[in-house]
């Protein structure tokens, strides 16, 4: 028997609710007055989730049982997936960005849901790594199959370009690849991306679609992301370039090394993603021209990194007054 809605609400099946964008969706679900049911693979935290929600815990390895234990419920509007791997291993991906998926897929044909939406990765469009590899290999099936579908492909997000925040705050230089010009971003913030994903059920303009989404304003290359991060700190740009050709040799030594021993080849992995996302522009792609294109890349919500960072540096600040005040 279907577990009723509330009034005017619609059931939502939300898979990757434990990391930070899928924390977000659920709370722009819940806000939204969606019924929102969260597949995890384990209890979340006390507190994690919004009061309300429905978790359901299993294994992404059987459609039959993930239908079952859903069966309970109403059919879902939709199946959400926020879900991704999150070490980057070759074998990680493809267990979680497609094989997983291909199960969720199928469980969501089977307890009836009205669309799948995908929150992919717009670094997909040139796929020189086994994780964009494996995203493409589900892509293709969610495309070929008969359910309604939705991908959306970010670009950067807020928290994967605040890792030197810390870093500048005390006084050391802002890290650079190359110039810090050789690529660039429209970073959308996990609140925009989640209203955006949310906005998503029942779209018809947004239904069968692969939908690119950035944050508001220019795109901003590294160099910029530093002189915006030096000029909040009141301080005078301080940079230091790191070389490309000391990636490459890098990479071609745990390459050579990764023909025998497996640890070896999947450092030499990470390390490529590292060269990649230092290589390559978190933005729509245009292949007659070669190049990305930042007037081509649409823009989404209002949230911007510059108040990200600001926000940031308020709160490390707010937290050396709290533990002055404690002495």
């Amino acid at each position: 028997m279907a577990v009723s809605m509330p009034p005017d609400g619609a059931h939502v099946v939300l898979l990757g609710a434990s990391g930070t964008i899928g924390r977000a969706t659920c709370a722009e679900l819940c806000a939204q007055g969606f019924a929102v049911t969260c597949l995890l693979r384990a209890p979340p935290p006390e507190g994690a989730l919004p009061d309300g929600v429905h978790t359901v815990i299993t294994r992404l390895d059987d459609a039959e049982a993930v239908a079952q234990s859903l069966a309970p419920l109403a059919p879902p509007a939709a199946m959400i997936s926020c879900m991704a791997s999150r070490s980057g291993r070759p074998r990680d991906a493809w267990a979680v960005e497609h094989a997983a998926h291909l199960v969720a897929l199928e469980a969501a044909k089977r307890v009836g849901a009205g669309q799948f939406i995908l929150l992919s990765a717009i670094c997909v469009q040139k796929p020189l790594l086994e994780f964009q590899r494996a995203k493409l290999a589900f892509e293709a099936a969610l495309r070929q199959g008969r359910l309604p579908w939705t991908v959306i492909r970010p670009t950067a997000f807020f928290k994967s370009l605040s890792g030197q925040v810390a870093r500048v705050q005390a006084g050391k230089p802002f890290l650079l690849f190359g110039d810090g010009t050789l690529t660039a971003c429209k970073p959308i913030s996990d609140s925009d991306l989640a209203r955006y994903i949310t906005g998503c059920i029942g779209a018809p303009d947004r239904m069968g679609r692969i939908l690119p989404v950035g944050g508001p304003g220019p795109a901003l290359t590294p160099r910029a992301q530093g002189e915006m991060l030096f000029d909040l700190l009141g301080q005078s740009p301080r940079f230091r370039q790191v070389p490309l050709a000391l990636m490459d040799a890098v990479i071609s030594g745990l390459s050579a090394a990764g023909r025998v021993s497996a640890r070896m080849a999947e450092k030499a992995e990470f390390a490529r993603i590292g060269r990649y996302y230092a290589t390559e522009s978190m933005l729509v792609w245009d292949a007659e021209r070669g190049r990305y294109d930042a007037e081509a890349t649409p823009e989404f919500g209002l949230d911007t990194l510059r108040a990200h960072y600001a926000a940031m540096i308020r709160g490390a600040r707010g937290a050396d007054l709290g533990e002055h005040a404690m002495f």
